[in-house]
């Protein structure tokens, strides 16, 4: 049976969403109580990062794969069911509409933030289906 090729990936940040989600996880984040390895790679302190933006657009015409990102309070059910406790990650997303985690929390802290580092950790783990 063939391996099914994911279709778009979704990362999940480890905070919600919204101006008051935004705000705890920006004052967490200052005195150390809050912590995502997925918004140190997708953002700088104050905005998203261009490499990431680049980064995504590459993934599209590469691939043909959007990469989605949602905070905690923004998952659907199943995406929610797929990462729950394990936040944040990737997830990845077949043409089933089953989820599967892509890159767990131990894999996002090991770029330690660098855009280009997680560029080529995605490629690598992609390398197994394309």
């Amino acid at each position: 049976m063939d391996q099914q090729k994911p279709i778009r990936l979704i990362g999940v940040y480890n905070a919600d969403g919204g101006v008051i989600g935004e705000l705890k996880y920006f004052f967490g984040h200052l005195i150390g109580t809050a912590k995502c390895e997925l918004c140190d790679i997708t953002h700088s302190p104050i905005r998203r990062k261009a490499s990431w933006d680049r980064l995504a657009g590459e993934l599209k015409s590469e691939y043909g794969l959007d990469f989605a990102l949602e905070h905690l309070n923004e998952r659907s059910e199943a995406e929610n069911k797929a990462s729950a406790g394990r936040e944040p990650c990737v997830l990845a997303e077949y043409p089933d509409g089953s989820l599967g985690m892509f890159l767990d929390r131990q894999e996002l802290r090991m770029v330690d933030g660098n855009v280009d580092r997680f560029a080529k950790l995605v490629r690598a783990r992609l390398a197994l289906f394309f």
